[in-house]
C-alpha cells in the first residue's frame, strides 16, 4: 500500500516521489533514442513521450506501491 510521505510536518501523496523517477526514465528513453538516430521516426514525438511517461509512471507505482 502507498504510504504518504510526511517531510518537515506536511503530508504528501507518494507520486510525489514516483513523479521524478518516470520522469528521470523517459529523459534517458529521450536521450537513448536520440542518440540512435531514432527519434525521428517517431510520428508525433510529444503524444509519444506523454504516454511513455504514463507508461513508466504505472510501472513504478506497480513496482514501489507495494500489494
Amino acid at each position: 500500500m502507498l504510504q504518504a510521505v510526511s517531510f518537515g510536518g506536511l503530508e504528501f501523496s507518494p507520486l510525489v516521489i514516483l513523479f521524478p523517477i518516470a520522469f528521470l526514465m523517459v529523459a534517458g528513453t529521450r536521450f537513448i533514442l536520440h542518440k540512435l538516430h531514432l527519434r525521428e521516426r517517431i510520428w508525433k514525438v510529444a503524444w509519444f513521450e506523454v504516454s511513455l511517461f504514463f507508461c513508466y509512471l504505472a510501472a513504478t507505482v506497480y513496482l514501489f506501491g507495494g500489494r
